[in-house]
């Protein structure tokens, strides 16, 4: 699978008749809301079994083609490299797929496994429907993959959020319901969650349970306080919620506290001992939301009582919450910048195992007035809007390169003009490789409910989901 980005000119016939695919396939694929018109910068993924890397600093082609395991040559001749030897940093190519001709006694079993990869993969990528194979039948191997874990948070309940768990339910190993607002007595609000764990269920994802202090209408600090400063409330807290998990069918707890005073931070952190020391041993996990922080020092409520460096010693994992940066009450900005991401990584691995980290990545676009008003709220709404809005208004898709987020402006029919975020196909896969290159644990979604297809198509191209 590739990505395209349209250029002037460009129609969905030429795209597909360059890289030996269908306009169908490639509208089907990115759910193109106007197959007949495409943007100037708009990206497309591209269903075929190639893949395309970027030339790093130091790499030679020979490097490459071991990588992948196809010769050298079909890679010069497929990207017609007049000059093999001499590879521009930063240039991208295509790697075709590797192919196998069926003999005779192979099954898709032994075939899985010479090639280090699953039946599954390999019925994926060749589009099969039985595990039945004929000698001398060509297959598409797909290129070797990490496995990693996926979480996704949903705020929809009853049969909405049941929906939303059955849609995507095939790319994910956590769903996690937000969530059971805490009380000041250790009681824990209800939600509607039974649909979508039943989801979960058929779908062989693992629910968590998420418990917080924070609501759009209240910080939650002082409840936070009040909780964290009360060892027989939080342990009536712990009890309310260890019955709720055996009653419902919870695999795992995610707490999220959030606003919490600077004095408070240590005894967070013997709140969170204590949960692991009454779930651990009824086989329960423990996970925690975090703040993005960039050091241990980083000011501020939303960051000085979260202990990365604890949380990383004391919880299975934590989900790291990098994304906001474009708040919908501040000025407009990529709202998951990549730039940004990678700083709160860099100081994450410091002090928390890498395979206890989700990095976290937010499903949603927004639209801001300009010019800005402070606390004027930006629209929020899906990526198949922001194509649909900017097909509207004959935008133009702009792509910036620090934050490796896309954007556009466009002037609406009252004259005022607006400014657009979202995420794209090359933007999500800015951030798989971040999770590749720091070999993290997975990704956390914030949160379904908001269509992306692009997204799902490349998250299956680039690992393989475990399930648990």
């Amino acid at each position: 699978m590739i990505i395209d980005v349209v250029q002037r000119g460009d129609t969905l016939w030429s795209i597909a008749n360059q890289y030996g695919s269908t306009v169908q396939n490639i509208a089907a694929a990115n759910q193109l809301p106007n197959p007949n018109k495409l943007l100037i910068g708009q990206s497309l993924v591209i269903p075929i079994g190639a893949t395309q890397h970027v030339i790093r600093r130091g790499e030679t082609l020979w490097q490459i083609a071991q990588r992948y395991g196809v010769p050298i040559q079909t890679i010069i001749q497929i990207n017609q490299l007049t000059h093999p030897s001499m590879l521009n940093v930063g240039t991208e190519i295509i790697i075709p797929p590797k192919t196998y001709v069926v003999q005779a006694g192979d099954t898709l079993g032994t075939i899985a496994q010479r090639f280090g990869t699953t039946v599954r993969e390999i019925m994926r990528a060749n589009r099969l429907t039985q595990a039945t194979i004929l000698v001398g039948t060509s297959l598409t191997i797909p290129f070797t993959k990490p496995v990693i874990d996926v979480n996704a948070y949903i705020i929809n309940m009853g049969e909405t959020g049941g929906r939303e768990v059955r849609e995507v339910g095939e790319h994910l190993t956590y769903m996690s319901p937000f969530g059971y607002i805490m009380q000041t007595d250790g009681s824990l609000s209800s939600i509607r969650d039974e649909q979508a764990i039943q989801a979960a269920r058929a779908t062989n994802v693992a629910p968590i349970m998420c418990i917080t202090n924070f609501t759009f209408q209240d910080p939650g600090t002082t409840l936070a306080h009040t909780i964290l400063s009360n060892t027989q409330l939080q342990e009536r807290l712990l009890t309310n919620v260890i019955n709720i998990m055996n009653a419902k069918g919870y695999r795992g707890l995610n707490i999220d506290f959030e606003n919490v005073r600077q004095t408070d931070r240590e005894l967070y952190n013997q709140f969170l001992q204590r949960a692991v020391n009454r779930l651990h041993p009824l086989g329960y996990f423990v996970s925690t939301a975090l703040a993005p922080k960039t050091s241990s020092e980083q000011k501020g409520l939303l960051y000085e009582a979260h202990d990365y460096a604890a949380h990383g010693r004391i919880v299975d994992f934590v989900v790291l919450m990098t994304y906001e940066w474009g708040y919908r009450f501040g000025p407009p900005q990529a709202i998951s910048p990549l730039n940004q991401i990678r700083r709160v990584i860099d100081y994450a691995v410091t002090v928390i195992p890498r395979n206890k980290i989700f990095m976290g990545f937010q499903l949603y676009a927004r639209d801001w007035l300009l010019p800005h008003v402070k606390g004027q709220e930006a629209e929020t709404f899906d990526m198949q809007e922001a194509i649909r809005r900017a097909d509207k208004y004959n935008a133009s898709i702009q792509y910036d390169r620090i934050s490796q987020t896309p954007f556009y402006r466009y002037t609406d029919e009252q004259g005022k003009q607006h400014e657009v975020w979202f995420e794209d196909a090359r933007s999500a896969q800015a951030k798989f490789d971040l999770v590749k290159d720091y070999r993290l644990r997975g990704i956390s979604y914030w949160v379904l409910g908001y269509p992306f297809p692009q997204n799902w198509l490349l998250l299956e191209n680039n690992f393989i989901v475990r399930k648990i």
